[in-house]
C-alpha cells in the first residue's frame, strides 16, 4: 500500500516562505518521479512542479518558476518543497503524488498515488 503525507502548510503573509514535506512509504521511493500539484476552491487541480527519480531534473509551472524549489532525499523517502516570495494566488491545498515512471511528467492523470494534501493560505 503506498501512502504519501504531506505537511508544513500553514497561514503565511504574502512575501512569506514555507517548505512543504512529503514523506512516501511502500514503494521503492528511489525509483519514481515525484510531483507536487495545487487546487484552489472551485478551480482544477493544477500542476506545480516535478522532480526526476534522481533529483537532477525539475520542471516548474510558469506561475511558480523562480519562487518555489523542488527537491529530494531519497534516503529520507522524502520529497520537498520550498515556496518563496508567497503571493495570495498561491492559497490552495497543496497534494504530492507518485508517477509510474522515473522521469518528469506534469499531466494528472500520469500519478497514480496521491497525498491527503496540506493547506497554504497566503494572507495580503
Amino acid at each position: 500500500q503506498v501512502q504519501l503525507v504531506e505537511s508544513g502548510g500553514g497561514l503565511v503573509q504574502a512575501g512569506g516562505s514555507l517548505t512543504l514535506s512529503c514523506v512516501a512509504s511502500g514503494r521503492t521511493f528511489s525509483s519514481y518521479a515525484m510531483g507536487w500539484f495545487r487546487q484552489a476552491p472551485g478551480l482544477e487541480r493544477e500542476f506545480v512542479a516535478a522532480i526526476s527519480w534522481n533529483g537532477r531534473s525539475t520542471y516548474y509551472s510558469n506561475s511558480v518558476k523562480g519562487r518555489f524549489t523542488i527537491s529530494r532525499d531519497n534516503a529520507k523517502n522524502t520529497v520537498y518543497l520550498q515556496m518563496n516570495s508567497l503571493k495570495v494566488e498561491d492559497t490552495a491545498n497543496y497534494y504530492c503524488a507518485t508517477t509510474r515512471t522515473a522521469w518528469i511528467v506534469t499531466r494528472k492523470d500520469d500519478y497514480d498515488y496521491w497525498g491527503q494534501g496540506t493547506q497554504v493560505t497566503v494572507s495580503s
